[in-house]
C-alpha cells in the first residue's frame, strides 16, 4: 500500500482506538433498511419530511444540506414513490478510493467517515460518489450556539467548517449508546430501521425483527448494486401503502432548516 493506504489505515485505527471500549466486544457490522411501503413523503403529516428534519437538527446542518434527502420518483406505471437517500454506506466505497489524503476512510464496522481535520476542499470525494452523498462548504456555514460546545469528532460532522467536505455519518455513535439515529428517531411512519448484521437484529424504535429475514421475506434491494458499491442501506418496495397514500398523490413540502436564522451565509454545494 502506498502513502495514502497507509494513511487511511491510521486513521481508521486512530478512531478505533477513540470509540472502543476497555473492554473487549463485538465488532457492529450497522445497517438500516427503510421499508418504502411505510413511507409517505410525510404527505399524510401535512410537514416537510420529518426524516430530514430530525438530522437536520440534530446535526446543525445548514442549507441546503440534506445528509438524507427524500425524492420523489415515477413509478413504471404512472404515479410515484418517495424514497429516503441518506448515506448508503456502502462497503466498497468510491468516494474513499479517490481522496488524495486519506481524509475519509471506511470503518470496520461500515460507514466512512471525513476527517475535516484533515481534508483539504479538493472535492474529488463528492465527484465520486455515485449517490450524490457529499457536501462542501463554499462559505463559513451558520452555525447555532449550541454546536459549537460539542467537541468534533469524526463520527459526529458537527460543527462544520468552511472549505471541507462532510457527510451523513450514519450515526454509528448513537447505535453503540443504544439509540436509533435522528432519522429514524423522527419518522412519524416508522419506515426507518437500524440494525447490526452481527447480531441479525433491526429496530425502528417499535418492533424489532431479524434482519436477514426481514430482507429476504419483503424482497429488498439495494441502490445502484450495479456499480458493485455494496451499500448497507437496503430498501423494501413500496410507495407508501401501508400509510395510506395514492401514488397517485404527487409532491411534498419543501425541506426547511428549522434552527436556522434566515439572511446567514450558507456556502453549502451538494454534488
Amino acid at each position: 500500500a502506498g502513502p495514502v493506504g497507509l494513511d487511511i489505515a491510521t486513521r481508521a485505527s486512530e478512531v478505533s482506538a477513540k470509540t472502543a471500549d476497555e473492554t473487549p466486544r463485538r465488532l457492529r457490522r450497522w445497517a438500516m433498511v427503510i421499508d418504502l411501503r411505510k413511507c409517505d413523503g410525510c404527505q399524510s403529516q401535512d410537514t416537510p419530511p420529518q426524516c430530514t428534519r430530525g438530522c437536520i437538527e440534530g446535526h446543525f446542518a445548514p442549507s441546503p444540506m440534506q445528509c438524507i434527502q427524500v425524492f420523489e420518483y415515477e413509478l413504471p406505471g404512472g404515479g410515484t414513490q418517495f424514497i429516503p437517500v441518506p448515506c448508503q454506506s456502502c462497503q466498497n466505497p468510491p468516494c474513499v478510493a479517490v481522496c488524495p489524503v486519506g481524509a475519509t476512510w471506511p470503518t470496520p464496522e461500515g460507514p466512512a467517515l471525513v476527517d475535516q481535520d484533515r481534508c483539504i476542499g479538493c472535492r474529488m470525494c463528492m465527484a465520486a460518489c455515485p449517490y450524490d452523498r457529499r457536501f462542501f462548504s463554499w462559505g463559513e456555514p451558520p452555525i447555532p450556539p449550541q454546536a459549537m460546545l460539542g467537541d468534533y469528532h469524526p463520527e459526529r460532522q458537527f460543527p462544520l467548517r468552511k472549505g471541507v467536505t462532510s457527510k451523513c455519518d450514519f450515526c454509528p455513535d448513537m447505535a453503540r449508546a443504544g439509540r436509533l439515529p435522528y432519522c429514524a428517531q423522527s419518522c412519524p411512519q416508522d419506515a426507518i430501521y437500524y440494525g447490526d448484521f452481527e447480531e441479525d437484529l433491526a429496530t425502528n424504535g417499535e418492533h424489532v425483527v431479524e434482519l436477514s429475514r426481514f430482507l429476504s421475506e419483503n424482497q429488498a434491494y439495494r441502490l445502484k448494486e450495479e456499480l458493485n458499491t455494496k451499500p448497507r442501506v437496503y430498501y423494501i418496495p413500496g410507495h407508501g401503502q401501508d400509510a395510506g397514500r395514492d401514488p397517485f398523490e404527487a409532491g411534498r413540502l419543501a425541506t426547511e432548516w428549522p434552527w436556522e436564522e434566515k439572511g446567514l451565509p450558507g456556502g453549502i454545494e451538494q454534488m
